[in-house]
């Protein structure tokens, strides 16, 4: 099994990134039940939580996560380029205009009420920093579910291949298309919501 131990030993101080990685590991080890790394028997990290990735954090006013997202430089090493190009037809979509999208995570101990609005919020915060960014686009890996839902938000998603079954789960690649018209779309599907969000990154202080 290849060495997926991330840059550091222990998790960064941010209390934000913090709460980010316990959410992470709540959701994607607890419940879904994937074969991940867990730093500290605490925190969800894998080798590409590195100190080139850049993560979207929706939190409350004590820094407590309510939504993430990590995004990975599509000219380094991430998920879609490295473990699953098979998904594409044609080249990976690479370079300084895109992103590819990891560890889309709601927090898991909110009211089954607040997810949705805490959803919408996520994918609003993701147009707006590319827009802000000058990014031009999202990449991401995603089930059949999912990547069905991620369609019907009213931005421009299409797929990059077939969905193929890789170790017994229904796959496909997907590409989102950010532009001036993003924002119109995700209104009149009903997905705008608007909400405080920052960016982080993992520092190299942190490094042991």
């Amino acid at each position: 099994m290849p060495d997926f131990s991330p840059p550091y030993a222990s998790c960064p101080t941010d209390r934000a990134l913090r709460s980010m990685f316990r959410a992470r590991k709540r959701v994607f080890v607890d419940l879904l039940k994937w074969d991940v790394p867990v730093l500290e028997d605490e925190y969800e990290m894998d080798q590409f939580d590195t100190f080139d990735a850049a993560y979207l954090i929706l939190a409350d006013n004590d820094a407590n996560h309510r939504a993430s997202a990590r995004l990975l430089q599509t000219d380094r090493p991430h998920i879609l380029g490295s473990l699953f190009p098979v998904l594409c037809e044609g080249p990976v979509p690479s370079g300084e205009g895109y992103r590819e999208i990891t560890r889309f995570c709601i927090e898991p101990t909110l009211p089954r009420s607040e997810r949705r609005l805490v959803r919408d919020q996520l994918v609003t915060a993701l147009a707006e920093h590319a827009l802000a960014t000058g990014l031009i686009g999202y990449t991401a890996v995603a089930n059949r579910a999912w990547f069905d839902q991620i369609a019907k938000f009213g931005w421009t998603c299409s797929s990059l291949g077939p969905i193929r079954s890789i170790n017994g789960v229904r796959l496909t690649a997907l590409q989102i298309d950010i532009d001036e018209t993003t924002i119109a779309g995700l209104r009149s599907s009903g997905i705008y919501r608007p909400a405080p969000f920052r960016t982080a990154r993992i520092i190299p202080e942190y490094a042991s």
